[in-house]
């Protein structure tokens, strides 16, 4: 049975009372309800929906990092974080979204002091190893991350590959492989 879209999760309003003043936006998607809110706001917004009693989102499922270069939509923000959070009590999900455009031409290597989010590791401490993969594949940096380095790619890796300007063939780090066969290894 489809049901239409409504934004009146009862989150939506929580949020909204919890902190008068701030610019909320909210959209609902195959019955699922997401907030958007300023990166600014992102860390207090996630902590009041942890540790509020009428919320009780006490589990993280998720970090997602979104690259809207050349999206046909307009968007808020070239890249958009996306934090999955479940209540465990309700078996329920809830979505928090954020966005931020760099301030300096994305080649892939330059950190963005405009890139920067506060990290969630002090609220879910399996949020370190999500936020490694963000800043891993997309080049976005957690303020306050105990361990903030690169988790899939080596250290000198030149770029973020999940940055859609970013070469679908790279920049040229396979060539410099030594080739391993069967007698040398």
């Amino acid at each position: 049975m489809a049901t239409t879209p409504s934004l009146d999760h009862p989150m939506f309003k929580l949020v909204k009372d919890a902190f008068p003043g701030k610019t909320f936006r909210g959209t609902e998607f195959r019955g699922e309800s997401t907030l958007i809110v300023e990166p600014g706001d992102l860390h207090s917004v996630l902590k009041f929906l942890k540790t509020n009693a009428a919320c009780d989102y006490n589990f993280l499922s998720d970090i997602a990092g979104i690259d809207y270069l050349n999206y046909p939509a307009k968007t808020l923000g070239r890249f958009a974080l996306v934090y999955n959070l479940i209540c465990l009590a309700r078996n329920e999900r809830f979505f928090v979204k954020t966005s931020i455009d760099p301030s300096l031409p994305t080649d892939g290597i330059v950190n963005d002091p405009a890139l920067v989010v506060d990290s969630v590791c002090d609220l879910w401490p399996g949020a370190e190893w999500m936020e490694r993969e963000v800043f891993d594949m997309l080049g976005i940096r957690f303020k306050g991350h105990p361990d903030l380095r690169r988790i899939l790619l080596w250290e000198d890796y030149p770029g973020h590959p999940l940055r859609k300007d970013y070469p679908v063939r790279g920049r040229g780090e396979r060539e410099s492989y030594r080739v391993v066969d069967r007698t040398s290894a």
